[in-house]
């Protein structure tokens, strides 16, 4: 699923919620421009997915807009919906073997001193695998401290010491680049980065 229909997605979803919106509170949601969102906006009302009424007011008040999801729309997010499934499941796939090829490595090696970097749904994945090879993690780590991921306390990225483990798991389904890049900064190498996804040479070679 590309960005573009990742937003329609978001956007319909949002508006099928059926609870008074804004443009600025879905622009705040999707993460995009304000403009980006009354273009989108203009886009689906005019597919007739989306229908736009305006709340009566008086006269010299500030004109509000209500966004209502058409039948056409409903089934428009359900078929977006849809293909965001079967993207997610071949994400997870294709994650999962990626990582767990890497891990061989390491086991064949003897490296089992591990640690998650960046808590979220790839770090759950990465957690499941790791338990596949009877690693448990080290520690879980993000850029700032704070709360707890699966038990385990969220620890400063300050606080890695390249000396005490074998590896980072950078836990990213996204393009894994400037969460590497910010790691070789604080001294871990770049060897020692495990990513989900593929680095691009240029990033591979940082701080090696």
């Amino acid at each position: 699923m590309d960005r573009h229909d990742a937003r329609q997605l978001e956007i319909l979803t949002a508006i099928g919620e059926g609870r008074p919106l804004s443009q600025r509170a879905l622009a705040e949601r999707v993460g995009i421009a304000l403009g980006l969102v009354n273009l989108y906006l203009r886009r689906l009302s005019r597919k007739g997915y989306v229908k736009i009424t305006e709340f009566p007011t008086k006269p010299a008040a500030r004109k509000r807009l209500r966004y209502l999801l058409t039948a056409k729309g409903l089934t428009e997010k359900s078929r977006l919906t849809y293909e965001h499934m079967l993207y997610s499941l071949h994400l997870f796939r294709r994650t999962r073997e990626t990582l767990r090829a890497s891990l061989a490595l390491m086991a064949g090696r003897g490296m089992k001193r591990v640690a998650l970097y960046g808590p979220g749904e790839a770090a759950e994945l990465a957690y499941l695998t790791l338990k596949e090879f009877g690693l448990e993690p080290i520690g879980v780590f993000a850029p700032t401290a704070g709360g707890e991921f699966l038990g385990f306390p969220v620890q400063a990225a300050a606080a890695l010491r390249p000396e005490d483990l074998d590896a980072v798991i950078v836990a990213t389904f996204d393009r894994p680049q400037v969460e590497v890049a910010a790691l070789v900064r604080q001294g871990i190498p770049a060897a020692k980065c495990l990513t989900l996804r593929r680095l691009t040479p240029a990033a591979n070679g940082n701080g090696a």
